[in-house]
């Protein structure tokens, strides 16, 4: 029997939902989804007579099974998880066998897995446009569902919208019609064969234009970003053979890339066929495409094996970076594959040093019984999952017997949900031939202990070295040594370098004033508009409390929403004695156009909780 999934009410142990055949409308006016999702259920144990599915702030109008009336009830409301939702059946099933239960829905216009968008907030300015983001636990706030990992399930979807605008969903795309019942309407259907967790279903609605950019990929923005769009992501192709190459067969027929509006709150979302990406991305240069890298990555890793539930998050995030990076080293070499690796390590004591060295969230494995998923999110499960696993790779004999592991192992799990235990047993009888070298591994420090990891990789520091020296020069320079730096110093550095440097700075004291001024002055980071730049760059200035860069500050938090940028940023403001006042009334004011878990968590950081 599977372990409960703390972050759900559903019980997979009773019985499992197998298809979604879901029917919807898009109503703009309303700001809500209203539609009919029907379920082909299977009894998992003899005589089913009642079962329980996640819902968050919906309406529900009638149940059925096999076409009879079904009795429903609301459970009691949980302050994050929602709603239990529990039916009983007007029947008994026996456990194998099947019934097709179906639920008459509607979405609250405050749905935290939606944000809506009127036409003046997209480019376009015409019409308006919804996205929907519903990992890890917001698929219950569209449709009531077994909102877990644990539960995987293949999906058919129709759904209407203003004739105008065009529905995308994480699926195949299968056709449109005319809406018979509205002809200012028209239906757009989509088939996901393979089966998927809920947190997968995704949905996107507006005026959206496309290009084709690989034998299987389009690319998706609002018209006037596209043909950037096309340009920057040209690599796509390139990227899933050597995915393929490395992890086995793409399964799942199309890859599209779609570019959303600014206040998505993610670098990317790995919906299946139709990845969903950050505007931040479009830096011209193609050098923020390693982002592009990682959400092809989850094809095999996340969206084929599967999180059994969030605690076991590292499995999804750490194999996905690790895929991500030696997509990378194919790319772009060995070394360049070390650099973002030591990358990772500086994110990760950055967020350490955030979050604190004890605090319980920075578990590789998590106790999340009664966690809010949103307010526990973190590069944890992420770079210290990918230490782990690059740990491992240097003990067990290098790159390509770690990878020939890591294909075996999407082998055995795939289609499947997993926890780490079951990892950990398939590693320990791949490598049944080096058990006394995994033994020597300290896994209760790696998985169940706060703070860093208890030992480093080893890291080539070619790219880096150049780096370090040059945020040395700058940490130890004296008022008199100013005039020693110019722009000759990044000459020879590519952009990603240029994070790294200022990444070096953020994990030290506060520069002074004086000392971001000069930078200022002989590098103009000012101009440069790379957003992972820009971000570190204005940190260190708001951080050093130099005032002038407050307005570009307040403005990079609100320009767009990715959390990785907005929340440290607000943050920082926040803790500057001069800019607090001005960042609370900035966050009141943006509010509203904010996406909705963005509000709240920087709401919570702004000490401004509603």
């Amino acid at each position: 029997m599977a372990a409960a999934d703390p972050s759900s009410f559903a019980s997979p142990a009773c019985c499992l939902t197998r298809h979604l055949h879901l029917r919807c409308r898009v109503d703009f006016g309303a700001r809500a989804l209203r539609g009919a999702a029907a379920f082909t259920l299977r009894a998992e144990r003899e005589a089913l007579r009642c079962l329980v599915l996640d819902t968050k702030d919906l309406q529900v109008f009638k149940v059925t099974a096999n076409g009879q009336d079904a009795k429903f009830a609301f459970g009691e409301k949980h302050k994050f998880k929602g709603t239990p939702l529990e039916i009983t059946l007007p029947f008994e099933l026996r456990r194998g066998q099947e019934a097709i239960i179906e639920i008459s829905f509607e979405s609250s216009p405050q749905s935290s897995a939606l944000q809506w968008f009127t036409p003046e907030q997209t480019s376009g300015k015409k019409h308006p446009f919804l996205f929907s983001q519903c990992q890890a636990t917001h698929c219950r706030a569209i449709l009531p569902c077994q909102d877990t990992p644990a539960v995987k399930l293949t999906y058919y979807a129709e759904v209407s919208v203003p004739k105008e605008l065009v529905a995308l969903m994480s699926a195949n795309r299968d056709g449109e019609m005319p809406d018979p019942e509205d002809s200012s309407r028209k239906i757009y259907r989509f088939r996901q064969n393979v089966p998927i967790p809920c947190y997968l279903i995704a949905l996107v609605v507006g005026a959206l234009e496309s290009r084709q950019i690989g034998p299987r990929t389009l690319v998706w923005a609002e018209k006037e970003l596209v043909d950037k769009s096309a340009y920057e992501f040209a690599e796509t192709e390139a990227m899933l053979q050597i995915a393929e190459d490395l992890a086995g067969p793409y399964v799942w027929g199309q890859y599209d890339l779609l570019v959303l509006p600014p206040s998505f709150p993610y670098g990317g979302m790995e919906n299946p066929c139709l990845t969903f990406v950050t505007p931040t991305l479009l830096a011209g240069d193609r050098s923020l495409s390693n982002v592009i890298a990682h959400e092809i990555s989850h094809s095999w890793t996340g969206n084929l094996v599967t999180n059994k539930t969030w605690e076991h998050f590292w499995l999804n995030e750490g194999h996905t970076v690790y895929l991500e990076r030696r997509i990378g080293g194919r790319l772009f070499g060995e070394q360049f594959r070390h650099f973002q690796a030591l990358g990772g390590w500086r994110e990760l004591q950055n967020t350490i040093k955030t979050l604190g060295d004890t605090n319980p969230v920075t578990n590789l494995v998590p106790d999340l019984s009664d966690i809010d998923l949103d307010a526990a999110y973190s590069s944890v499960p992420y770079e210290k999952g990918f230490a782990l696993l690059f740990h491992l790779e240097q003990l067990l004999g290098g790159p390509d017997v770690f990878m020939g592991f890591l294909k075996a192992y999407i082998q055995q799990f795939a289609y499947k949900s997993v926890g780490t235990d079951e990892w950990k047993k398939f590693l320990y009888s791949y490598f049944k031939d080096k058990v006394d070298i995994l033994d020597k591994v300290d896994w209760n420090s790696w998985m169940h202990a706060p703070g860093m990891p208890p030992v480093k990789p080893t890291y080539d520091m070619t790219l880096a070295n150049a780096c370090v020296a040059l945020s040395q020069r700058w940490i130890k320079a004296k008022e008199s040594d100013l005039g020693s730096f110019s722009s000759a110093d990044l000459k020879e550095m590519s952009s990603h370098q240029l994070i790294e440097f200022l990444g070096q700075l953020l994990l030290e004291a506060p520069l002074p004033v004086s000392h971001v001024k000069r930078m200022q002055q002989v590098y103009d980071f000012n101009a440069i508009t790379n957003s992972e730049i820009r971000f570190r760059w204005l940190r260190l200035c708001i951080q050093s409390k130099w005032e002038e860069a407050i307005p570009l500050a307040l403005k990079m938090a609100t320009d767009q929403g990715r959390m990785k940028f907005t929340r440290p940023l607000f943050r920082d403001l926040y803790n500057f004695d001069k800019s607090r006042d001005l960042t609370v009334k900035t966050f009141l004011e943006h509010r509203a156009c904010m996406h909705p878990v963005t509000s709240m968590l920087v709401g919570k950081d702004l000490k401004q909780d509603q």
